[in-house]
């Protein structure tokens, strides 16, 4: 039987855009591994660019949607987040390999790539779907009138937080309509259940399995101590007006909308799109978190 007929895939493209200097001899080493399996390789244009491999043709994201069946993500969950905000709308599976620290989404080790990533090829692996945030900036231009002046897609978080310099800041909040509460707070964090374990957890917010169907608004150091971090479903929309404060901001999993105003109103609801993550067969969400977390550390 040949290496075409035992694949799960036909073309994958190689990201690794935000890496250091040394990459290219790893991404040549995970490209021999895809060829041997029979796999097409491209590489994503940036990753082309910024490591002078010429040898695999260069593809936009328009183009790995339309001709490649799976990505292939080498770095930390920071390069597979910006990848995987990307590719979302072309429902393009990830698979990530792990630069550095054990990652939370880029979960095979580089010293196992020769072994574990042949056999995902093949098909042994474990598939899951992440729910996406979609945000978007309105501003009042006239009466009840709005303009949307930015829209953006998150899969672990948007954050309103206030300047680097102001002092805390005032947001309102809403659920579908029904207001919650203002909060006098440095910002407010409004993660999936993926960005759980990041910014939202710094802050005192709970962990929450993947496979659940909501969101969690976590304040950022609130002047009230009595807000706490609120858990709310993920078919809602959640609107935050800025009502006090000075050079507000926004992020999409730390990409940056600086200079809200005063009325400006942010709205956030899931995406339509999801992202598709495969991991190693036998991969299991608590594993991660006990090695991420240090859970049980020292103890025998």
């Amino acid at each position: 039987m040949s290496s075409h007929s035992t694949c799960r895939f036909r073309h994958a493209a190689l990201v690794g855009k935000y890496q250091a200097r040394g990459i290219r001899p790893i991404l040549e080493d995970v490209a021999h591994i895809l060829a041997r399996a029979g796999v097409d390789v491209s590489l994503e244009e940036e990753t082309a660019q910024n490591t002078g491999m010429t040898e695999y043709p260069a593809l936009s994201i328009k183009e790995i949607g339309k001709h490649c069946d799976v990505a292939v993500v080498l770095g930390g969950d920071g390069t597979m987040l910006a990848i995987a905000r990307e590719l979302a709308p072309f429902d393009i599976p990830l698979i990530g390999i792990n630069q550095g620290r054990l990652g939370f989404i880029t979960d095979i080790p580089l010293k196992d790539i020769n072994t574990i990533l042949p056999l995902m090829l093949k098909g042994q692996y474990e598939e899951e779907c992440r729910a996406m945030l979609e945000g978007a900036v309105l501003r009042p231009i006239d009466g009840d009138t709005c303009e949307t002046i930015y829209e953006g897609y998150a899969i672990n978080e948007v954050v309103v937080s206030r300047g680097a310099t102001a002092s805390m800041i005032e947001l309102r909040a809403e659920i579908d309509g029904q207001f919650v509460t203002n909060y006098r707070a440095d910002g407010l964090i409004v993660s999936s259940p993926t960005g759980s374990t990041a910014y939202a957890m710094s802050a005192g917010g709970p962990i929450m399995h993947p496979s659940l169907g909501g969101w969690v608004m976590v304040p950022i150091a609130s002047h009230t101590l009595s807000n706490r971090p609120l858990v709310v479903s993920d078919d809602v929309t959640i609107t935050i007006e800025i009502v006090a404060g000075r050079d507000a901001s926004m992020n999409f999993d730390m990409q940056s909308l600086a200079s809200l105003l005063h009325g400006d109103r942010v709205t956030i609801r899931r995406s339509a799109h999801k992202v598709r993550f495969l991991h190693p067969e036998g991969w299991n969400y608590y594993a991660t978190l006990r090695r991420k977390l240090r859970w049980n550390e020292g103890v025998s």
